[in-house]
């Protein structure tokens, strides 16, 4: 019975967790993340569970004309609220070996949400994370990645107005480092398309972007300085 109550209270708060991002209540989603810690659940499954589930609800009502930027904008500070209690609590996986990655949205693209979900899933698995935040000129990419010789880049996109600015990014970092690995994402993008631009990966979520990682590197067959 105390078995199936902690469950009940698990889900129960999970869910709250969601409800409040889509609802944009700062106060319920911080009050949520506190119960998180005091019903000793783990906060990487809050975060993906709760924040992550409740953002991509939003994504589709965004999608589908019922929610606009400002809604968006509001979801958004109560998942930062949310992520700012239990981001310090998550444990890095040890059994995941350490890599670099340059992270960044693209150039007219403000949009960062998504690309700071990836980035902590990055951080907590280990990897070091070079952000370059939101709206990055497409030089400022290159520059960065020839810069640190990260194991991976990758490219965030939101619209498809600012999606093809991704394909310049992949043919820019080609001419200069051919055998650099290049993740993409963001609501626009399909693996179709990634593969298309020429990249070498793609991050359907954010849950999945570490492991899209590994599984890039070990196709590459590359021995890289994070991983051995």
């Amino acid at each position: 019975m105390a078995a199936q109550r902690n469950q009940n209270n698990e889900e129960k708060i999970l869910a709250t967790l969601a409800k409040s991002v889509v609802d944009f209540k700062v106060d319920d989603c911080r009050a949520a993340a506190l119960k998180v810690l005091d019903f000793g659940i783990d906060p990487t499954l809050a975060v993906m569970k709760g924040l992550t589930k409740g953002m991509e609800k939003v994504g589709f009502l965004y999608d589908a004309n019922e929610y606009f930027v400002l809604e968006v904008l509001m979801s958004a500070e109560a998942l930062y609220a949310g992520l700012k209690i239990l981001k310090p609590h998550m444990k890095k996986d040890r059994d995941l070996p350490n890599a670099t990655i340059v992270i960044g949205s693209v150039a007219g693209d403000s949009h960062d949400i998504g690309k700071n979900l990836v980035k902590v899933m990055f951080d907590t698995a280990g990897w070091k994370v070079h952000d370059l935040g939101c709206d990055v000129p497409l030089d400022t990419f290159v520059e960065k990645q020839l810069e640190v010789n990260a194991d991976i880049l990758a490219i965030s996109a939101m619209m498809t107005t600012t999606m093809m600015g991704m394909k310049k990014v992949i043919s820019m970092v080609r001419s200069e480092r051919p055998d650099c690995l290049i993740m993409i994402g963001g609501a626009p993008v399909t693996r179709d398309i990634a593969y298309l631009f020429g990249a070498d990966g793609y991050a359907m979520s954010a849950g999945m972007a570490v492991s899209e990682g590994l599984d890039m590197i070990a196709r590459s067959g590359k021995k890289t300085r994070g991983l051995y």
